[in-house]
């Protein structure tokens, strides 16, 4: 009875397999899917940690942006409390993710509250019942901009070697929307600072249009009559013409 047993078991975790595989592909799907709705950076990313603490069921999972330094790095989007958006933490605290964005590559602790490196927070960990920690660099033309930080209950699934790739495949996916959201953010700067400019130029002109009339105005004022007595009829008519073709063309010019 031993062999149809075990076949069984194997049957039951390959299908186990098989439906946990489907859940990483719907949400990528899903994931997808939410972050092609926008291209402000910091909704791409709440979406993304949000999708990855849904589909594990994790204690934590975070996304984390690299400062200039090294020496610390900002916590942007969180699955345990969406309303983090910009905390600065101390990369000493945290020498996993700090191992993760120097080398690149993911750091993977499987049982965390008995790692030497962690012990200086063995406490928390054992209050949080944590049990395993992963964190999966985002790189950006080969270098580490940030990380993904995700952290399992004891009572929970373990991460495998298959969520570990899904996890490396979300951060490519995020450090691509984040390249795209950043493209966008600069359009939109370089597209106000245009308009600025634009407008700028039209309140100097404006300004220098104003005070051209006004000071006409004011030398003529004075001697107005004597002025057009000095002209014959002719050239007063042919300066009203040419007037009148000058606003004529700064109109055509004005539309484009």
């Amino acid at each position: 009875m031993t062999a149809p047993v075990d076949a069984a078991e194997a049957l039951a975790a390959r299908v186990a397999e098989l439906e946990r595989e489907r859940e990483r592909l719907l949400a990528v799907v899903e994931i997808l899917g939410e972050i092609s709705g926008t291209l402000h950076f910091v909704d791409i990313l709440q979406a993304i940690a949000r999708k990855l603490g849904e589909t594990f069921g994790l204690d934590r999972c975070s996304i984390i942006l690299a400062d200039k330094g090294g020496r610390t790095a900002r916590l942007v989007a969180s699955y345990e409390d969406p309303t983090i958006r910009n905390l600065v933490i101390d990369l000493a605290r945290y020498p996993e993710i700090k191992q993760a964005m120097d080398t690149g590559e993911t750091v993977f602790i499987a049982d965390a509250p008995h790692d030497p490196a962690l012990q200086h927070v063995k406490g928390a960990l054992d209050r949080r019942k944590v049990r395993s920690i992963s964190v999966v660099p985002i790189t950006y033309r080969g270098a580490a901009i940030g990380c993904i930080f995700l952290r399992t209950f004891k009572e929970g699934t373990t991460f495998s070697d298959a969520d570990v790739r899904f996890t490396q495949i979300v951060a490519e996916l995020t450090a691509k929307a984040l390249r795209n959201a950043h493209r966008y953010e600069s359009l939109l700067r370089r597209s106000k600072a245009s308009t600025e400019d634009a407008h700028r130029a039209d309140l100097e002109r404006l300004a220098l249009v104003a005070f051209l009339q006004r000071l006409l105005a004011a030398f003529t004022a004075h001697d107005k009559d004597s002025i057009e007595q000095l002209l014959s009829a002719a050239t007063g008519a042919e300066l009203d013409r040419l007037t009148g073709v000058a606003m004529t063309v700064l109109a055509e010019e004005a539309k484009g």
